[in-house]
């Protein structure tokens, strides 16, 4: 059963282009993870400082492995352009 995670973070007004900048090179490193289905952010059209990032993974322990991976990354940049804490949603297909 794949899983699905919608992460939804609300920026500082203004901020959104250049969080997605520093988040570009995470992006492309997790979509080479083994069982990344997807793993990309999109931003909001009717609120401009609201991104939502879109995974999906095969199993959970590919997304385990992943969140290893997470724990290790410098991710000081993006708390400073964040205006709130992200909000984390999870489905299963």
């Amino acid at each position: 059963m794949a899983i699905r995670l919608m992460i939804t973070s609300k920026v500082k007004p203004g901020q959104a282009a250049a969080y997605a900048k520093a988040f570009a090179p995470i992006e492309k490193e997790t979509n080479a993870e083994p069982g990344c289905l997807q793993y990309e952010l999109f931003q909001s059209m009717s609120n401009p400082d609201a991104l939502v990032l879109m995974e999906r993974w095969t199993d959970q322990a590919s997304l385990d492995a992943h969140l290893v991976i997470m724990k290790k990354r410098d991710m000081s940049v993006h708390g400073t352009l964040r205006a709130e804490p992200p909000t984390r949603e999870r489905y299963d297909d």
